[in-house]
């Protein structure tokens, strides 16, 4: 009997550990091989788990406030658990979205995962941006040189000097865009004067003003032309956001936040756009809105 406690006791202690990096990807693999009715479920609660992971991680750098000659092993612990879990996001993205050109990566149904080198680690601008605690985006970015280009899609600079390119279709009608080195640029819109191109990367994310010239040319970000709500309700000390969405029907979709402020809730809702309405992802301005 007390060799069966034990053996219970054993189980249970294993059930209780913390899941590594390496069974996080696992996790992750399998996700993958499910219909996908419950791949869809299982993949958001297995995101909200690894939120989760990433939340703990700061409260427990948060609360070692000890002195630093003590508690160097403590927080060096905290910080390489940090980056076990920002790697396992940052591989997690790869697997499921493509970064880094996905040029190299194999195309669904993957069989194995791609060998990663140090140097992709050091130059990878997907995993700096987790390291910096901020979300990957639901699709890869526009890259320049072959490198994502997240400034592009979320910097302030509205506009920068390219070199770009247009491919017509034989007939003299331009319907691609190479910008510096990226050939996915799409043509939404042309002027007419055969120099100014609405251009969108992969048909998703903001729009840009693509202006050719034989010397040197611009790329614009437009300026957003949608506009949705974002209500902030506050009731016995307890703020709540909320993007309401207008749908086809007519009807309002509310949508919950997390968020504590204004910035994090607008953070939050273009999130949420850009994993459901990617083609409106840049394209949408935050009209906040207080309700008693």
């Amino acid at each position: 009997m007390t060799a069966y406690n034990n053996v219970c006791e054993d189980a249970m202690d294993e059930e209780t550990q913390p899941l590594d990096a390496d069974d996080l990807m696992i996790f992750a693999d399998r996700i993958t091989c499910l219909p996908p009715d419950d791949a869809e479920w299982v993949g958001r609660l297995f995101k909200e788990c690894l939120r989760a992971r990433m939340r703990e991680a700061e409260l427990l750098e948060r609360s070692v406030e000890e002195p630093a000659q003590e508690s160097g092993g403590k927080e060096l612990d905290v910080q390489l658990a940090q980056v076990a879990l920002d790697a396992a996001e940052w591989l997690k993205t790869l697997w499921d979205v493509g970064y880094m050109g996905a040029g190299s990566f194999p195309s669904q149904p993957r069989t194995a995962f791609p060998l990663i080198a140090l140097e992709d680690v050091l130059k990878s601008s997907l995993f700096a941006r987790i390291r910096e605690g901020k979300r990957p985006l639901p699709f890869p970015p526009p890259t320049r040189s072959g490198l994502p280009w997240h400034d592009l899609v979320e910097g302030e600079a509205e506009s920068h000097a390219v070199q770009a390119e247009m491919i017509d279709d034989g007939n003299g009608k331009a319907i691609r865009a190479i910008i510096e080195g990226c050939a996915e640029w799409q043509v939404i819109e042309e002027s007419g004067n055969g120099r100014d191109y609405i251009v969108q990367h992969r048909g998703k994310g903001p729009l840009y003003r693509l202006s050719v010239d034989p010397f040197f040319s611009t790329l614009q970000r437009q300026a957003p032309h949608w506009e949705r709500q974002i209500r902030l309700q506050e009731r016995g000390g307890v703020r709540s956001y909320t993007l309401l969405w207008p749908k086809a029907d007519g009807s309002v979709q509310e949508i919950p936040l997390r968020a504590a402020a204004w910035e994090r809730a607008e953070s939050e809702a273009a999130y949420w756009i850009a994993n459901n309405n990617p083609e409106m992802y840049g394209q949408v301005r935050f009209e906040r809105v207080q309700t008693a």
